[in-house]
């Protein structure tokens, strides 16, 4: 039998899933349903005294409006308050993704009624109220806006970090890799270039042939690092396949001088810290789906609005009536667009795709260099910035328990909850 245990690093073993602005997006969602629910009854009212039916049909347009917005509000709210509920084994962190989902399936609708709609009038044309229609698109948009503004300050569910300026490594995991920023090594056995790798997890050292002639093996090259006090660090490598990999991590600051020791004798290069802003590789595990489809739903809105009023100022202008239902089919056929894509992003997460596959094969790496064989692992999403994994491992150091594996885990940043089991070779043999 295997040795199991179970760990939660960033949460402790309540389970707590949520975003880390789960509060600030549920506070800001309320919000535009308050502006919202404003609008409509103001409208709603204005058109009743003043005869307005078109004033009314915008009043009653903004209560669904705001009735989407009431779902990723009350998802919020819901996840919050029952966040500790044992009932829910992984928490209520998916919560979010499945609101997300359900307000994508309700974009598709406004799609079709819109695109409906559109053809309908390119059937059967209808007279334009121009001077009542202009003035209420006008509203809608400065509404919509107002929504935008407000939802914006947290819609992508995290924030940016930071980057330094040595390079990214060149194998085929990396897709952000930044080529001008490695260094070259040029020596007997080929062209290398050396960078820091840090795209989702702790920085580490990465050497990768520049030339299909280089050769490098592991017992070959080590990196060591002098820093500005006078300290020194090792680092020895693992093979990738199409690139070496130091096996420990690289400490902070990155500012140091690394001397490259090949079978040729020794190199020197500076690494130089220099922060900078840039967009997370992981931003599909930290990205919170709820916030951002209350975001579609109000650019959504906005994009309709801009769309109608330059149909009906044209229309007006040079007489194209056609143009009205024109901007009717681009923005149904827009928001088709996005409510596929958030409805791909969310589905995804509620059937537990793996989203971080660099994560899941950093795992197996990282297992592996320690002396066991991965038997089965899964990684998967739990909530905004929280990943999951369960690990079965075999080994032949009966020593190792999976205390020791959940220690060498923690250094993955957003790997929240792990599972593993430890297994002898006796018995998985």
């Amino acid at each position: 039998m295997g040795k199991f245990e179970d760990a939660a690093f960033g949460a402790g073993h309540d389970h707590i899933f949520l975003g880390a602005a789960h509060k600030e997006n549920e506070r800001r969602t309320w919000m535009v349903i308050a502006l919202c629910s404003a609008m409509m009854v103001a409208e709603i009212v204005g058109g009743s005294l003043f005869g307005s039916l078109a004033l009314v049909a915008d009043g009653l347009h903004m209560s669904t409006h705001a009735g989407a917005m009431l779902i990723a509000a009350l998802a919020y709210t819901y996840a919050r308050k029952h966040a500790s509920d044992t009932r829910f084994v992984f928490g209520t962190g998916k919560l979010g993704d499945l609101a997300g989902f359900t307000s994508a399936i309700v974009l598709a609708m406004i799609a079709l009624l819109i695109g409906y709609e559109a053809v309908s009038r390119f059937l059967s044309p209808v007279p334009i109220h121009f001077g009542q229609a202009i003035p209420i698109a006008v509203l809608g948009l400065l509404v919509n806006l107002a929504s935008v503004w407000l939802l914006s300050g947290n819609h992508h569910g995290h924030s940016h970090g930071h980057a330094h300026s040595h390079g990214h490594g060149h194998g085929h995991e990396d897709e952000h890799g930044h080529e001008e920023e490695a260094h070259r090594i040029f020596s007997n056995a080929g062209v290398f270039a050396v960078s820091v790798f840090e795209d989702g997890v702790p920085p580490v050292f990465r050497s990768t042939p520049e030339t299909a002639s280089s050769k490098l093996t592991t017992d070959a090259v080590s990196i060591t690092t002098i820093r500005p006090d006078g300290s020194h660090q090792t680092f020895t490598f693992a093979d990738r396949g199409s690139y070496l990999e130091s096996k420990d991590d690289i400490p902070e600051p990155h500012a140091f001088r690394a001397i490259v020791s090949l079978t040729d004798g020794e190199h020197s290069i500076e690494f130089e810290e220099d922060d900078h802003s840039h967009d997370d590789a992981d931003a599909a595990a930290n990205r919170d789906h709820n916030i951002r489809s209350a975001y579609i739903h109000v650019i959504a809105d906005a994009a309709v609005s801009v769309l109608a009023i330059i149909g009906l100022l044209l229309a007006r202008a040079f007489g194209w009536v056609w143009m009205d239902p024109l901007a009717g089919v681009i923005g149904a056929l827009v928001i088709a667009n996005w409510s596929w894509g958030l409805m791909r992003d969310t589905g995804g997460i509620l059937l537990d795709m793996n989203l971080d596959k660099r994560m899941a094969e950093n795992v197996r790496h990282l297992i592996e260099d320690n002396g066991a064989d991965v038997l089965d692992l899964h990684v998967w999403r739990v909530g905004p910035g929280h990943m999951s994994a369960v690990v079965s491992v075999v080994t032949s150091e009966t020593q190792r328990s999976p205390s020791f594996y959940h220690a060498a885990l923690k250094r993955f940043k957003g790997l929240s909850h792990v599972t593993v089991e430890v297994n002898p070779v006796s018995a998985a043999a």
